[in-house]
């Protein structure tokens, strides 16, 4: 019988890319679990296919072989069940319509009704602190602020697992800092499982209650950690902890591991 509290299961995923040249193999072995109301952070080498790993899971690209599972059923395409953050946040935005109609746009999808629609988006615009800006045009806004629009569209459209590929890797560190504390609190708040890619080692301790750390391409999980750090976390106190810098540590060691191809592959599905 599955197990009710699984919510994202992974099994023996493998994409191999097709080409003249000879066959790529992108992603090798990857197999995980991810529960529902989570927060888990991806990490790996730079290049080592976590997009792809993404694309996949979000059923934006067909995998060549393996089980994506929502709720216990196959992911074959894109799921209603999920919404993806990317990085590009400008090519991801309407210049044309406002913020709150780039909000709106994925619930027309929806059988709901205006006023329900309405209501979704004021209250996601509320919660990403642009509740102001509903009228304004995204290039009226900065970098920081286009991305909350782009945040505020996916908690409006209610999904049960919010995919973020390297959400905030085009913006400064303050933006950067102010966008994490927002993640975390919409995890909390709303109980919305996040599965959160990164390539900055800091940010998927401080973010995640575990980080996957994969290895280099063909990519499997070289590492489930668990991070066992307070769940109340803040920018200053937290990563003045000596079990972050520990944690921190532990995951770039083993991102190092990755690149030189120290770590054992797996023998069998996890």
């Amino acid at each position: 019988m599955p197990d009710r509290s699984v919510l994202l299961r992974v099994e023996k995923l493998r994409k191999v890319y097709e080409s003249a040249t000879g066959n790529v193999e992108a992603i090798g072995d990857v197999s995980f679990t991810m529960n529902a109301g989570e927060l888990v952070c991806i990490v790996g080498p730079s290049g080592c296919g976590k997009t792809t790993l993404l694309k996949c899971l979000a059923g934006l690209l067909r995998p060549t072989s393996g089980v994506v599972e929502m709720d216990g059923s196959p992911v074959t395409g894109p799921s209603p069940a999920m919404a993806v953050v990317f990085q590009e946040y400008g090519r991801s935005l309407y210049p044309w319509l406002t913020v709150r109609g780039n909000v709106e746009l994925p619930l027309r999808h929806k059988k709901l009704s205006r006023a329900e629609r309405d209501k979704l988006v004021t209250d996601a615009l509320e919660a990403v602190g642009l509740g102001h800006a509903a009228r304004s045009h995204p290039w009226q806004l900065s970098g920081g602020m286009q991305q909350r629009v782009a945040i505020a569209r996916a908690v409006a459209y209610q999904p049960e697992v919010l995919i973020m590929d390297e959400p905030f890797a085009a913006v400064d560190a303050q933006t950067r800092a102010d966008l994490e504390d927002l993640v975390r609190e919409l995890h909390r708040s709303r109980g919305i499982s996040v599965l959160f890619v990164t390539h900055d080692i800091d940010e998927s301790v401080y973010l995640g209650q575990r980080v996957l750390v994969l290895s280099k391409s063909p990519t499997w999980v070289q590492e489930d950690l668990v991070v066992d750090l307070p769940p109340e976390r803040d920018q200053i106190t937290t990563r003045a902890l000596p079990r972050f810098t520990e944690l921190r540590t532990h995951v770039y060691d083993q991102i190092q591991r990755a690149k030189r191809g120290q770590a054992a592959a797996p023998q069998a599905a996890r």
